[in-house]
């Protein structure tokens, strides 16, 4: 089944809510836009230069035929541009953000998680509604993260139905073989093996 659009009146006060829930993280929030295309750039010369740096990897498409929205959203600071409708599981979407002190804080968790279990079941991050790519790369290069990030500064993710409704930062989304999330969750994990724990509970991977 197909991703369904969300009503625009929607879109809007889901806005608005996740603006609330995004201000409990930090307080240096960026401010959120209404969902749609986004003036900020997440792929020059001196993001380039800075995600050189890092040990991050490149994003990568999928093989195509899943269940996810048919959108394609930026590599953070350069890279493959993903049509997240190419993407099929297992893998693990993270949704984070450069101010988000929970997301920093589970990021070791989601590296241990991709440096032990990557092969099976992959980690993708997708900085979501930021309009700081600079200090998102800045974050992902401290914390020592090698998993890919995708980069949806306006926040056009809101306005298909599976992303409509994000309570706050972080949050990760289990997706299955068929491209379908399978579970959400949000508040950030403390450990590698409360990830793998997910993992095998809601996309029935034996790790």
């Amino acid at each position: 089944m197909r991703s369904r659009r969300v009503p625009r009146c929607a879109i809007i006060v889901a806005a608005l809510v996740l603006t609330g829930a995004l201000a409990g993280c930090d307080d240096e929030t960026p401010i959120v836009p209404g969902p749609g295309p986004s003036k900020v750039v997440v792929d020059t010369p001196e993001l380039r230069e800075l995600k050189a740096t890092t040990a991050l990897a490149d994003c990568a498409p999928g093989p195509g035929g899943g269940a996810l929205p048919d959108i394609t959203l930026p590599c953070l600071g350069g890279g493959t541009s993903v049509d997240l409708a190419s993407l099929r599981g297992p893998l693990v979407l993270s949704f984070w953000y450069a101010g988000c002190e929970p997301c920093k804080k589970e990021m070791p968790a989601l590296e241990e998680f991709h440096t032990t279990y990557g092969a099976q079941v992959p980690v993708i991050g997708v900085d979501f509604i930021d309009t700081y790519p600079g200090s998102a790369l800045e974050e992902l290069k401290e914390r020592g993260v090698t998993y890919p990030s995708l980069a949806d500064p306006g926040g056009e993710l809101q306005q298909f139905e599976e992303f409509a409704k994000i309570p706050g930062m972080p949050t990760m989304f289990f997706v299955d073989e068929a491209g379908t999330i399978a579970f959400q969750r949000s508040g950030g994990v403390d450990s590698a093996d409360e990830v793998a724990d997910l993992v095998r509970e809601h996309l029935g991977v034996a790790l």
